[in-house]
């Protein structure tokens, strides 16, 4: 008897689960394994935003059933956030839904949207969630190659645009995860003409946007004119305010699309527990010193990270947002592809990083670093690929 489902029969095997499964057999070895391969921030959120859940959980009224969409109050706060950061207004009955982190709001976006043959333009290399759960849905991926060539962006004057079946939607993350490529507003101007004129369906992702170094600010789709016509906004707190293991995020834009995963989530969950809700209201009305502060320490972990590579001849540039460095792989190294590479460095070096390929065929040939260890074991990390470099 077959037990699994095709939809998940079908996926392939999770190639991070290699390096994880490597990375506890050493540290079961006893060995001092330095992990920069997940996204998983180390800092704690802001100290008003504990008080605020700890206040809130004593109330005994919380502890019913939530809203699915979000409760009002937070819809509001999103909203007001969105008003004071990026000058666009929405409407929190209509414009706004919360979700249990972006990645459970793009996957379930995707099962309200998308069906068998539907086709999803897709970045490739992107965060894994956003094409596995377009084929979890049924619907075909199309690859949207980010190449180093063209600065990790997407080329919207490929003929496969205009293939048929015709594309349902198209995917995009900026500041990027993994490539760390930003844009400006003109870039998203070009996005809309381009799905309007091919009566495209945009979701963006912009989990990083307030992790920006060097006076980069990065802007949102809705802010180009006719954004909301077609197009929504995934974002997550999980970044900004170090709450990735609360699970809260949010979606916001077109009030159809907010409409279609708000009917779908009202039959799989009853929505965030209430006082992490009541919580993240505090945190969109922080002062943005605590971002600052968050941002600075990032700033300061790269600084160290890619001064020391490129100081043992791993030669990287600096990122202007995210808390990741997208590193091609050394010359005399690159014959191992990202898998083998990565592997390599766990064993001889004790180091964690994620490969390229994990995020795509395109992905192949880089690395990704992630900035989750203090500068002393940043420094702890350079010294220990040093040896392999000089050798």
């Amino acid at each position: 008897m077959e037990i699994e489902s095709s939809r998940i029969r079908n996926l392939p095997g999770y190639l991070f689960q290699t390096i994880n499964d490597k990375k506890l057999k050493a540290r079961q070895e006893g060995r001092d394994v330095i992990d920069l391969g997940m996204g998983n921030p180390d800092m704690p959120p802001p100290e008003p935003v504990i008080e605020k859940i700890c206040e809130t959980i004593r109330n005994p009224k919380v502890h019913r059933y939530s809203a699915s969409r979000g409760i009002p109050h937070l819809r509001r706060e999103i909203c007001l956030w969105y008003e004071r950061r990026f000058g666009v207004k929405l409407d929190p009955e209509e414009e706004a839904i919360v979700t249990i982190g972006s990645k459970e709001g793009i996957s379930h976006l995707a099962l309200a949207i998308f069906e068998k043959g539907d086709v999803v333009l897709t970045p490739n290399p992107t965060y894994p969630s956003h094409f596995y759960s377009v084929v979890i849905a049924g619907a075909s991926v199309y690859d949207v190659p980010l190449l180093k060539e063209n600065n990790f962006l997407p080329d919207l004057n490929q003929p496969i645009y205009d293939r048929y079946p015709a594309p349902k939607a198209m995917i995009v993350s900026y500041p990027n995860n993994p490539t760390a490529q930003v844009v400006d507003v003109d870039f998203f101007k070009e996005l809309v003409r381009f799905a309007k004129k091919h009566n495209i369906i945009v979701i963006h992702d912009i989990a990083y946007s307030e992790i920006c170094f060097d006076g980069y600010r990065a802007p949102s789709f809705l802010q180009v004119d006719g954004a909301k016509d077609i197009g929504v906004e995934f974002y997550s707190l999980s970044k900004t305010y170090n709450m990735a293991g609360w699970r809260v995020g949010f979606m916001v834009g077109n009030k159809y699309i907010v409409k279609a995963l708000a009917k779908l989530k009202s039959y799989y969950d009853y929505g965030i527990f209430t006082p992490i809700q009541v919580a993240a209201i505090c945190a969109l009305r922080l002062e943005q010193k605590y971002i600052e502060k968050t941002v600075e320490e990032y700033r300061k972990r790269r600084d160290v990270l890619v001064s020391g590579l490129n100081r043992i001849g791993w030669n990287v540039e600096k990122p202007k947002a995210t808390m990741y460095v997208w590193a091609q792989i050394p010359d005399k190294f690159r014959h191992m592809g990202s898998l083998d590479f990565s592997l390599f460095l766990l064993e001889k070096c004790d180091l964690v990083v994620s490969p390229g390929l994990g995020f795509g065929k395109y992905g192949e040939g880089f690395v990704r670093i992630a900035l989750v260890e203090n500068e002393h074991r940043i420094r702890q990390a350079i010294r220990s690929l040093r040896k392999i470099f000089s050798r």
